[in-house]
């Protein structure tokens, strides 16, 4: 059901495990902590919940990114050396 939405959406590749990424990711984003989602994944080793489902993007990196492409798009953007 939800693969035949995300195709009409434009969204290629959902599947159970997108879901529970993004499950994983709202839990973070509203502070639960790592015992509490360990438990609601149903994860037996709290190493899964913090390695496989770990890799989020929290507001600070998202506030980071923003800056950055900012500055890159900006219309005479200074030039960064890259060594």
């Amino acid at each position: 059901m939800y693969q035949k939405a995300g195709a009409k959406a434009g969204i290629g590749g959902l599947g159970t495990h997108s879901l529970r990424h993004t499950y994983r990711s709202w839990l973070d984003a509203v502070g639960t902590s790592l015992a509490v989602q360990q438990k609601l994944m149903r994860h037996a080793d709290i190493r899964t919940t913090m390695n496989i489902y770990g890799d989020v993007v929290t507001d600070e990196m998202a506030v980071a990114n923003r800056k950055v492409a900012r500055l890159a798009l900006a219309a005479g953007a200074p030039a960064v050396e890259v060594s």
